[in-house]
């Protein structure tokens, strides 16, 4: 709608994890070399947790794009976590091209084990990886785990990430869960961007989106950091304001965004509000509650005297009893 108004070629602040629009931090590329030297150096379990928001999901599709062009990587991509045991080995091995409908546990373990082995001793390398980790239950997390002991004497063949967020850190700390956590080779964190990485999160993707403009032009520094206060530095939520500020702008007609219309989507957005806040009245600390009396007697006072006025003389005079 807006990207022929602004010269654009496609949409800059779309949802989908697109690996085209990768804004490269120090922290992701941190991120992205441990979890790829994680699988290549054959280490087991690597961990990446971060806010919602924070990009986990488009650098797993990262390094799932860079593991897709390499003959000797397969891997099995699952984030529907919410299952029994059974259905989560049995999605796995479906996602690795093994036969898994209507098998019992204990068969499809042998099936995995084997596939694994076959596969270590022609020295490939097999991942599992786990979007959306921290739904994950202990008595799957202890399915993986025990997936993880097939090894040889040099590295471990079955190469598991673990992705979610913070919760899947404290999970992973819980005394019922120490084998596992003794087994994770490396831990890795994604933070939210600062002011300046938003700044220049924000010109990478309208130049991937083909921008005809400077980005410093349509997208001026006030308004950049009123975004950036809004959305804490969250990519996805820099996305969804920016999205609605380009078509609250282009409404408007206007070439550039100003602050206020940045504002105007965020109000819009409610991002304003957080889960948990309090009502106005829970929040007034010293609300007394002879107010609440007067107030109320007022109004019934109000009411009766309304009642009493012939119906010509009420309609003239509601306005003006209510305003006073």
């Amino acid at each position: 709608m807006y990207t022929s108004f602004y010269n654009l070629k496609r949409n800059p602040f779309a949802l989908t994890p697109d690996p085209l629009f990768l804004f490269p931090t120090p922290r992701h590329n941190e991120a992205l070399a441990t979890l790829y030297q994680g699988v290549r150096g054959h280490k087991g379990f690597v961990v990446l947790t971060g806010e919602v928001g924070t990009g986990k999901t488009l650098l797993l599709r990262c390094l799932l794009q860079l593991f897709s062009r390499s003959d000797d990587v397969a891997y099995a991509y699952t984030f529907n976590n919410r299952l029994p045991p059974l259905e989560f080995l049995q999605q796995t091995a479906s996602d690795f091209g093994l036969p898994a409908s209507g098998k019992n546990k204990s068969e499809v373990l042998s099936d995995l084990s084997n596939y694994v082995v076959a596969r270590g001793s022609r020295r490939l390398t097999t991942v599992l990886v786990v979007d959306e980790a921290h739904q994950l239950s202990a008595d799957v997390l202890e399915e993986i785990r025990l997936l993880t002991n097939l090894e040889t004497m040099q590295d471990k063949l079955l190469q598991v990430l673990l992705v979610g967020q913070p919760e899947l850190d404290d999970k992973l700390d819980s005394a019922e869960l120490r084998q596992l956590k003794q087994r994770i080779a490396h831990r890795c964190q994604l933070v939210p961007l600062d002011l300046n990485e938003t700044r220049g999160y924000i010109q990478r993707r309208l130049k991937v989106a083909g921008s005809g403009v400077d980005g410093d032009l349509l997208f001026p520094q006030d308004a950049i950091a009123c975004i950036y206060r809004h959305s804490r530095g969250i990519p996805r939520l820099i996305n969804t304001i920016c999205e609605n500020a380009l078509i609250t702008a282009y409404a408007r007609q206007l070439r550039i965004l100003t602050p206020e219309v940045v504002e105007d989507s965020a109000l819009s957005l409610r991002l304003n509000v957080s889960v948990g806040d309090p009502s106005p009245v829970e929040s007034a600390e010293e609300f007394d509650p002879m107010d609440a009396r007067r107030i109320v007697g007022g109004l019934l006072d109000l009411y009766s005297y309304l009642k009493r006025l012939p119906l010509h003389d009420r309609k003239s005079r509601t306005p003006t009893a209510i305003q006073s």
